[in-house]
């Protein structure tokens, strides 16, 4: 559609927008969302605005204008989950309200702060603390060719141990904007939002080939624990099943809503799969590791 087409949708009956595997309707006065929206999901589908369609999310990002500055609002249902931020982090706002909607509401998986991909059909999971360098890792292996399942959640299906793709934006901080776009020249970034509580933060768009399969499930094979360290050679260790399960254990937001059947499905993950801590500081030696994994011996998963 046409930018006046979208500001018009945006600031009256809102945007339409499918978000695999949700449909999300926005509302947003504010130019810099629509900037975002317009550069990084052109190549989503829109949702039917005849108000016969159902959204699984009825969200705005909203404009308040005190008189010290102008901030911005996220607003699910007119209710207000968020502390106001700076109108420049809008889009941003609407990045990480979108997280918390499916952490807080969609319980019907295990959802786990962490990074997955995919690579013949069998995915694998980077869950890391923040600073560690997941997302510029992810970025990296879906331009190299890896299939974008999700930068920051992995939905785990508790009953079949599927991974179910969410593919989004992927979120860029700091000295990682460079590395990508550096590495990449023709990759589409969206606004930039600076002096955040991470510094600066920029969204890279999902690659049409990722985005076309988002109705393809994964069966996991690996777990990797990436982290980033400036001069550091590459190593990688082995790490136990038993300390694999606790970690994911700490990086789920909702294992503990599914009781003991949750984790069983975090056991159940962990030995379907191979798992490493991977420190690195040159990205093109751990893209070549990646490339060079080979997947374990089918067990455990349905």
């Amino acid at each position: 559609m046409s930018r006046p087409q979208l500001d018009r949708l945006l600031r009256g009956e809102g945007l339409g927008i499918v978000i695999p595997p949700f449909v999300v309707r926005v509302r947003s006065p504010i130019p810099v969302v629509a900037d975002g929206l317009e550069r990084l999901y052109s190549d989503h589908l829109l949702a039917p605005h005849d108000g016969a369609g159902f959204f699984d999310f009825h969200v705005a990002v909203e404009a308040r204008r005190p008189w010290f500055r102008p901030l911005c609002i996220f607003a699910l249902d007119d209710r207000q989950p968020f502390t106001p931020l700076a109108q420049g982090e809008a889009f941003a706002l609407f990045e990480w309200g979108l997280n918390w909607c499916v952490t807080s509401h969609c319980h019907q998986w295990i959802s786990l702060h962490a990074a997955v991909l995919e690579r013949g059909g069998r995915a694998v999971v980077l869950p890391a603390p923040p600073g560690a360098g997941k997302s510029t890792l992810c970025a990296a292996l879906m331009l190299r060719g890896w299939r974008l399942l999700s930068d920051e959640l992995t939905l785990l299906e508790p009953g079949s141990g599927w991974v179910v793709p969410s593919p989004r934006p992927i979120s860029l901080k700091n000295a990682s904007i460079d590395v990508i776009r550096e590495r990449n020249p023709g990759c589409v970034l969206g606004p930039l939002a600076h002096d955040t509580q991470k510094g600066t933060v920029a969204h890279l768009k999902v690659l049409p080939e990722s985005l076309a399969r988002a109705e393809e499930r994964a069966l996991p094979a690996w777990v990797v624990f990436p982290r980033y360290e400036r001069g550091a050679a590459l190593q990688v260790q082995p790490r136990a099943k038993a300390t694999t399960v606790v970690e994911l254990a700490r990086n789920s937001f909702n294992q503990h809503v599914h009781g003991r059947g949750g984790f069983e499905a975090l056991v159940r993950l962990v030995d379907a799969c191979d798992s490493f801590d991977l420190r690195y500081s040159e990205l093109d030696q751990a893209l070549a590791w990646f490339d060079a994994l080979q997947p374990p011996s089918p067990a455990g998963v349905s």
